[in-house]
């Protein structure tokens, strides 16, 4: 949940190639981290090699020791062989500087393998935190890389509004951002969408694939063709009523232009479905009673009813058959 402070950051609305550096966060302390880690790594293996020079000297002093005490036995054993033709107190004697010689072999032969075990044993221990201070050391400057964020696409920035200082804007160099807040998109723009927000009375009626017209608020001339690209499957709760849900939907946009830029505001009319060769009324048009349908057709200064029958209707118009194109009705009707 730390912050991190912006160093570098692109300009909005600037174009970047993939692989141009978008944003770099403060790098001190990850490269604090990494050197400390490495002065320690540094330091261990100077020690282990220390210690290995440190142990092959003791190795050496323990070998002349143990060729002493082997030429000290033999040359008690020597004089045992001599036993025959010495008193009885001498070849006591020499049985017991035998023994004597002996035992001291024995124990520094012991004693010199359990030297090197726990020279090795000194050794492994100070290379595991060698590899371990290394592994450290590694991963602060992963982490110094991690902190430079490149694009992933061809496109421009677009750096959305958070909340900083009691109100929403955007970064700028020197700003804390908090993990998890998005303050930057890179868009396409050869390949724009509109994000929409869908009442769940109207979702049930959109599918993946139906076609879409998109208009731009700030320029009412122009219009593009496009698609229900994606529908969200869990509804999020509406700031007016906990009751009332609404569904993200994605429209993806056919066609570009200049003036279709990122953050714009659009309309859209969703074609729910399409009758070919059909006539349309108004439903405000349409008058419905128990018998049926019926619309005021003009006659003269007058307008009579007449019966129509209706084979589709959305919420603005009708299609229906037992008129004429072109006539004239009345609409507004009183139902």
């Amino acid at each position: 949940m730390g912050s991190l402070i912006i160093t570098k950051l692109a300009a909005s609305g600037s174009h970047v190639n993939k692989g141009d550096l978008l944003v770099q966060f403060d790098q001190q302390q990850q490269i604090k981290n990494a050197l400390d880690q490495e002065a320690t790594y540094v330091d261990l293996v100077e020690q282990i090699n220390k210690k290995k020079a440190d142990q092959a000297t003791a190795r050496a002093a323990d070998e002349s020791d143990l060729r002493q005490a082997e030429n000290a036995m033999n040359s008690a054993a020597a004089e045992v062989r001599r036993n025959e033709i010495l008193s009885k107190i001498d070849a006591e004697k020499n049985n017991l500087a035998y023994e004597q010689a002996k035992s001291t072999y024995t124990q520094l032969r012991k004693t010199f393998d359990l030297k090197r075990q726990a020279a090795q044993a000194e050794v492994k221990s100070l290379e595991i935190q060698r590899d371990r201070a290394r592994a450290a050391m590694e991963y602060a400057r992963k982490n110094t890389a991690r902190l430079e964020i490149h694009a992933p696409i061809d496109g421009i920035v677009v750096l959305n509004p958070i909340w900083k200082g009691g109100q929403m804007g955007e970064v700028q160099e020197g700003d804390e951002v908090r993990a998890g807040v998005p303050f930057m998109q890179i868009v396409n723009p050869g390949a724009m969408q509109v994000r929409a927000r869908v009442n769940q009375a109207d979702v049930s009626l959109l599918r993946a694939g139906q076609p879409v017209r998109v208009g731009l608020d700030a320029y009412p001339d122009l219009s593009f063709s496009g698609k229900v690209d994606r529908i969200a499957a869990i509804g999020v709760t509406s700031g007016l009523s906990d009751r009332v849900r609404s569904f993200n939907v994605i429209f993806s946009i056919s066609g570009s232009d200049s003036r279709l830029m990122p953050d714009l505001s659009a309309s859209l009319d969703v074609e729910l479905q399409r009758t070919p060769n059909a006539l349309t009324v108004p439903r405000a048009a349409l008058i419905s009673s128990g018998n049926g349908h019926y619309v005021m057709v003009e006659d003269g200064s007058t307008y009579e009813k007449k019966p129509v029958q209706v084979s589709d209707e959305s919420d603005n118009e009708a299609v229906v058959s037992g008129i004429m194109e072109g006539t004239k009705l009345l609409s507004n009707v009183n139902r």
